[in-house]
């Protein structure tokens, strides 16, 4: 491969590093300016809520920004122009972008006017599956993937009780027991989401 072809992707690959985490820090900015007494575990579970993929691209069809991405024929027709993958990058490319050519201020200024209503249904909305939404907190801040490990079982064969242990890196971040494995990998992940907060 050509010197120059890989030095274009090496710069590349870093600017896209870079557009996130500044998305990351305008997002956790404004929401300390709209709630200083946040707690700090919860401002961050709350910033990658909004950093993952799903809000990302829910942000750039809000602003249209996917009706100027140039795709290629094949990528039209798969429909790619309405894929999550493609429009959450691309809003994360637009406000590196943006910044690069007007400032922090004019970034902030569209931050803040569409980031309000995500905020306030972040914090109003009851999380049900936690699972999913612990998965999508930890790949917005790592891309990394949780595992969900048996601790224990006990109790009779028609009435056990498993105990399920949710787990990043080897590290246990929560853990759950209900009468079934699925109801307790749930309740891990609400553990792990508390502890989060705290």
């Amino acid at each position: 491969m050509p010197m120059n072809i890989i030095a274009k992707w090496m710069i590349m690959n870093d600017l896209n590093l870079w557009e996130i985490q500044f998305y990351k820090f305008g997002v956790q900015l404004n929401y300390f300016l709209m709630e200083p007494k946040m707690r700090e575990g919860q401002m961050t579970t709350l910033r990658a809520q909004t950093v993952c993929e799903s809000t990302l691209y829910v942000l750039n069809r809000q602003l249209g920004w996917y009706e100027f991405l140039r795709l290629g024929v094949g990528e039209e027709k798969t429909g790619g122009r309405n894929r999550e993958s493609i429009l959450a990058d691309q809003f994360e490319a637009c406000i590196g972008a943006i910044y690069i050519d007007q400032g922090y201020h004019v970034c902030d200024e569209i931050l803040t006017k569409y980031m309000k209503p995500v905020f306030k249904q972040e914090k109003s909305e009851a999380v049900t599956d936690y699972k999913t939404h612990l998965q999508e907190v930890i790949q917005a801040d790592s891309r990394k993937t949780i595992q969900y490990k048996l601790l224990e079982e006990k109790g009779p064969s028609n009435a056990p009780t498993f105990t399920m242990g949710v787990y990043l890196d080897d590290i246990l971040l929560g853990q759950g027991t209900s009468s079934t494995k699925k109801k307790a990998e749930q309740k891990a992940a609400k553990d792990a989401f508390e502890k989060m907060a705290k």
